[in-house]
């Protein structure tokens, strides 16, 4: 356990601004470690994670796999199929056979929120949020605000906007807690069908047309249409939601200043966003996936008890090298 995050991360609603700074900061020194030869360092030798993924996941998982090798811990993957899940264990039991056998670590995704909470609850071990039904996506809104600060240099005063499914987006709301924290101006865009009720209440402006969006913000988040969390009848179809919400080169031809476009992942190419926005020289998609290993490492770093004082040390020298 720190005392810099507590024992577990679940979210960005609970931490404060200096606890989100504290860790985009400490994620600066091990953004090194991915362009070395060699890329580990010894931070987390002999600590052992598991990453307990109930739901899906490429980037994410991937991500936390390599931030835990990096940082030279020992890692355990866990799917729900093929486990024990399957014959009826449940979540707290599978966590605590796991934890018998002495890990120091569980990163976990789930597809009903308050999972990660719960599990944080009951056992000893470290938990840290990958995604949890809508409730939040941490790690995803800490890369984001990573990569907008690298990009523009501040976070404070920028203005971002959400685009697309925010009812269904976990990494929305853990955007909206983090943004408001650390000074942003941040607005919502999509269907009405697809804006959560009262989503002002969490300091947000609502627009309801993307050409107000693009005219408006600095950076546009660009979310994916989650399908896989609807029932029928939230959009007409991909074709229209693409021709009325879709961010397109045209659209961002008429932007009055220059913008910066983001994606969390996976991408439906030509549905949320055109290939030539994605592709093009207003994304900053690839930075935000190299961020993310970044981010993840700094996140297990403080949980595990690293000092921020420390990190840069932590990493070590590079190998060959003096540095």
């Amino acid at each position: 356990m720190t005392a810099a995050l507590g024992k577990d991360l679940i979210g960005l609603e609970r931490l404060s601004p200096d606890q989100i700074r504290l860790i985009l900061d400490t994620a600066e020194p091990f953004k090194e470690v991915s362009e070395r030869p060699i890329k580990k360092v010894p931070a987390l030798r002999g600590k052992t994670i598991v990453n307990l993924f109930f739901e899906a996941s490429t980037r994410t998982r991937i991500s936390f796999e390599f931030a835990e090798k990096r940082l030279s811990a020992d890692t355990v993957n866990v799917a729900a199929t093929g486990s024990a899940v399957q014959k009826g264990e449940t979540l707290v039991d599978t966590a605590k056979n796991l934890e018998a056998m002495r890990i120091d670590m569980v990163v976990i995704r789930h597809a009903s929120s308050g999972a990660a909470q719960f599990l944080g609850d009951r056992i000893r071990s470290n938990v840290v949020n990958a995604g949890d039904g809508k409730h939040e996506h941490p790690t995803q809104a800490l890369l984001d605000l990573l990569t907008i600060r690298d990009k523009l240099g501040r976070i404070e005063g920028v203005k971002v906007c959400l685009v697309g499914d925010i009812l269904h987006s976990r990494v929305a709301r853990s955007n909206i807690w983090g943004l408001t924290k650390l000074g942003a101006q941040v607005a919502v865009c999509g269907p009405h069908s697809l804006m959560p009720r009262g989503i002002e209440e969490l300091g947000v402006t609502v627009l309801r047309r993307v050409e107000e969006a693009i005219e408006w913000a600095d950076v546009l988040n660009v979310l994916r249409l989650q399908l896989e969390r609807m029932e029928a009848g939230f959009i007409p179809s991909l074709r229209e939601y693409y021709r009325v919400f879709g961010v397109t080169v045209e659209r961002l031809a008429k932007a009055p200043r220059a913008l910066t476009v983001m994606h969390p992942g996976p991408m439906n190419r030509g549905v949320e966003i055109d290939s030539r926005v994605a592709d093009g020289p207003h994304s900053v998609i690839l930075d935000q996936v190299t961020n993310g290993v970044a981010v993840r490492m700094a996140v297990l770093y403080l949980l595990a008890g690293g000092k921020p004082e420390l990190a840069d040390a932590a990493k070590g020298p590079a190998a060959g090298g003096t540095d």
